[in-house]
């Protein structure tokens, strides 16, 4: 039997070689017809703890892990949205004083 692939946002990354990832699927009501977004958490194996909250990434199902973990990382899809970038304030403030 094939394993299941979802993929979903991580929404903690607070545990040790763990991450929690929320999957949103969209359903049809079943009287009104409108779209509505379920969502659940899975908790997911991140060996390397490499995986940061807001990062889109793909899990897959494996055999237990834990009590609660029977999921674990496969890959990045998308990066978070809110990573820092470093500024060298010192050339912005040169250049801005030369004009």
């Amino acid at each position: 039997m094939p394993k299941r692939i979802l993929v979903g946002t991580v929404t903690s990354d607070k545990m040790n070689k763990s991450v929690t990832v929320k999957v949103e699927r969209k359903v049809k009501h079943p009287l009104y017809g409108k779209i509505i977004r379920r969502s659940k958490k899975y908790h997911a194996h991140d060996e390397n703890n490499v995986h940061k909250v807001g990062e889109t990434v793909r899990i897959e199902e494996t055999k237990p892990i834990s009590k609660t973990k029977t999921w674990r990382v496969l890959e990045t899809v998308q990066a978070s949205k809110g990573t820092a970038v470093e500024a060298d304030i010192e050339v912005e403030a040169a250049a801005a004083s030369t004009k």
